[in-house]
């Protein structure tokens, strides 16, 4: 029996005078090694995308982390430059191809900027240069050129009693690597608080109501998934409800 396929929206970038549709290998990576599944690229256009053509194809989305950020005016505010980089092409091909997963029953695993996505899609807002204000701390990706380095499991997260998160990484204290100077600002309405840091920074949601696994992290689950007990039970989770919408699917 072939693997399910799951979408992975890609950023637009320019490397040597060229522009490029790219994902980075670290999640194409977790989806086939941490889920089990076969990733399907799906370029960043700003105009042009079948989402509901992408959406019949697929059995699940990854919206991964990226170097840019969702667009301030996609919820409500003016963009100053600090704000950036930014990548239209990926705001454009995320935020509905996220809305109509949600309304299709596809399942949905968002990380970094895709948890932004998945609040933004849903009508809440970004705080920016979050380690800026009183009693957050500075939650950047370290300055240095080593990556395991920069996405050493530092920070503790803690996982609410009771939400859908506690059955896959249990409830309480879970050692996490987030790197991130943007996050959830206003929580969107149709999301539930899953886990937050010792400073009250929102870490991980899900999406009330949803017809399967809607989740969003903030941290980086996809880079240590081959030896971290909690970032492979994530993909594990997010793999086995892509398995299960495949079988729906095809005895459908």
């Amino acid at each position: 029996m072939s693997k399910p396929v799951v979408a992975i929206p890609c950023d637009f970038r320019e490397f040597d005078g060229n522009v490029w549709h790219v994902v980075a290998n670290q999640y194409v990576r977790a989806a086939v090694e941490g889920a089990g599944v076969v990733p399907f690229l799906i370029p960043a256009l700003e105009t042009g995308n079948d989402i509901d053509g992408i959406l019949d194809r697929v059995d699940g989305v990854l919206a991964s982390g990226a170097r840019s950020n969702v667009h301030p005016s996609l919820y409500g505010r003016e963009a100053k430059d600090t704000d950036g980089p930014f990548d239209p092409g990926r705001d454009a091909t995320s935020l509905p191809l996220i809305r109509r997963a949600l309304e299709r029953g596809v399942p949905l695993f968002a990380i970094c900027r895709g948890i932004q996505e998945l609040n933004v899609a849903l009508g809440g807002t970004l705080a920016t240069e979050i380690q800026e204000q009183p009693g957050v701390w500075d939650h950047r990706k370290p300055d240095v050129p080593e990556l395991d380095v920069a996405y050493g499991i530092r920070q503790d997260v803690v996982v609410k009693e009771g939400s859908c998160l506690a059955p896959v990484l249990g409830a309480g204290r879970v050692r996490v690597n987030s790197l991130h100077r943007q996050a959830i600002g206003a929580t969107a309405p149709r999301l539930a608080v899953e886990a937050v840091a010792d400073d009250g920074t929102i870490e991980a949601v899900s999406v009330i109501g949803a017809k399967a696994f809607a989740v969003g992290v903030q941290w980086h689950p996809e880079y240590w998934v081959r030896t971290d007990a909690p970032s492979a039970s994530l993909f594990r989770a997010f793999g086995d409800a892509v398995r299960a919408y495949a079988a729906r699917r095809m005895a459908a």
